[in-house]
């Protein structure tokens, strides 16, 4: 680990059958997008966050070459009166990984969130190519970023999760970020390439190993989906910010449906609070599954359900129609 970024004031780590009664979670992936949203949301609802991520404005730019840092969110955190950590972590290194899960034992004794959202393989992406003209590299490139990471990340942290839940009585929670629902990925997604489907694949059937493996434990394992991100890239894209994003429905009316990180971030914070969330246990969770179930909503009060509007639209559609039936 590179840096050790503290945010807010950490707790003393516990001695032997204490227990603390603040929750402390690891988002692994929380530089930018939807990780990023979810530490500042948990932080937010008063758990000790653990964010990690490889961009740093000590160590310098991952290979992606974005301008956000893990040191940001760290900030973000702060700001929203939370309290944990910021680290520069390569979750594909074993060792770097188990480092980390020694510092939060160490520091917090305790663990009881942990949330996979590390990818960053959108640069290896070619949409429409078949396996045979798809670059290799890059496509395994994608597998170890976005399926070894998170298989060497729960490897390490599931441990500690299953001890804290089991000395305090409590219900831990592994939840898989991805991206499309069980049934919108039933199908190889034509529209992303190969590698991209494979990867979202193997998300899911991580939950259902996991889930498979935790069924007589009090760890429920997950997935969770948001829908059309407006991340920090998809902004950029369209040349919009987070502030007048619906100037792009002008040239793409389809973008109405998409939503804000916080959106699933808000999501994913009341989940982390239900005391059984063992109900999606091998689930493939939406955003708009959790907002209808814990009554969150996005920024502007609307609750988009992109997937409900594919699924009744179809991939190719473009326009605008139905969209507010979905939002």
């Amino acid at each position: 680990m590179a840096t050790h970024y503290r945010v807010g004031a950490l707790l003393p780590a516990l001695n032997e059958g204490e227990n603390s009664a603040q929750r402390v979670a690891l988002v692994a992936g929380a530089t930018r997008g939807a990780g990023r949203a979810i530490a500042i949301e948990l932080a937010r609802a008063g758990l000790v966050v653990y964010a990690t991520g490889r961009s740093s404005r000590v160590s310098g730019r991952s290979e992606l070459d974005r301008p956000e840092t893990i040191e940001e969110t760290g900030d973000l955190i702060g700001a929203a009166g939370g309290s944990g950590a910021a680290l520069v972590v390569d979750h594909e290194d074993p060792a770097a990984v188990a480092e980390l899960l020694d510092t939060i034992e160490r520091e917090h004794g305790r663990l009881d969130v942990l949330l996979n959202d590390i990818f960053g393989g959108d640069k290896y992406m070619e949409w429409d190519k078949p396996l045979c003209e798809h670059d290799w590299h890059g496509g395994l490139r994608m597998l170890q970023m976005g399926v070894h990471t998170h298989l060497i990340t729960s490897t390490a942290a599931i441990p500690l999760i299953l001890r804290t839940a089991t000395a305090g009585g409590t219900h831990g929670l592994v939840i898989e970020m991805t991206d499309g629902t069980s049934e919108a990925n039933a199908e190889f997604r034509r529209n992303v390439g190969f590698y991209y489907d494979l990867v979202k694949a193997n998300v899911e059937r991580i939950v259902t190993g996991l889930t498979a493996e935790l069924e007589d434990e009090p760890v429920t394992a997950a997935g969770v989906t948001p829908g059309w991100l407006r991340s920090e890239k998809m902004l950029e894209n369209f040349g919009v910010t987070e502030s007048n994003w619906r100037e792009a429905c002008a040239q793409r009316p389809g973008f109405a449906i998409s939503e804000s990180p916080v959106y699933v971030a808000r999501g994913v914070a009341a989940l982390a609070q239900d005391s059984d969330p063992s109900r999606w246990a091998g689930t493939i969770i939406s955003a708009r599954q959790l907002a209808d179930a814990y009554g969150v909503t996005d920024t502007d009060g609307s609750k988009p359900d992109c997937w409900g509007h594919l699924a009744a639209y179809g991939w190719e559609h473009a326009g605008g129609e139905g969209i507010e039936d979905f939002r």
